[in-house]
């Protein structure tokens, strides 16, 4: 887990991990927004796309913030839960990728 807790609480409090449902798929994207910039994680498949944690892997790193910031929101149910309807996802998911 991150060695800065003071940082995962206030992304947690601040509500900055969204977890996005498309109705009525029940599809789900989770999302942390970090400094400036909204990152796409995945808490059970261990995966964040922020450069951090690109890069940490090759270290050895197997977690960033945003991935710990999302299992403390997740473990607290303090998460905001954004719904949309299933026409929205191709847009959503191109939106994430193109920010990438």
């Amino acid at each position: 887990m991150n060695k800065d807790p003071d940082r995962l609480e206030t992304i947690v409090s601040e509500k900055r991990v969204k977890l996005h449902v498309f109705e009525p798929t029940g599809r789900k994207i989770w999302t942390v927004v970090g400094k400036g910039e909204e990152y796409w994680v995945d808490p059970k498949a261990n995966f964040c796309s922020c450069p951090a944690f690109y890069f940490g892997q090759s270290n050895g790193k197997t977690s960033c913030y945003h991935l710990d910031s999302a299992a403390l929101a997740i473990k607290e149910d303090k998460f905001e839960t954004i719904t949309f309807s299933d026409e929205e996802f191709t847009d959503f998911l191109s939106g994430l990728i193109s920010d990438l």
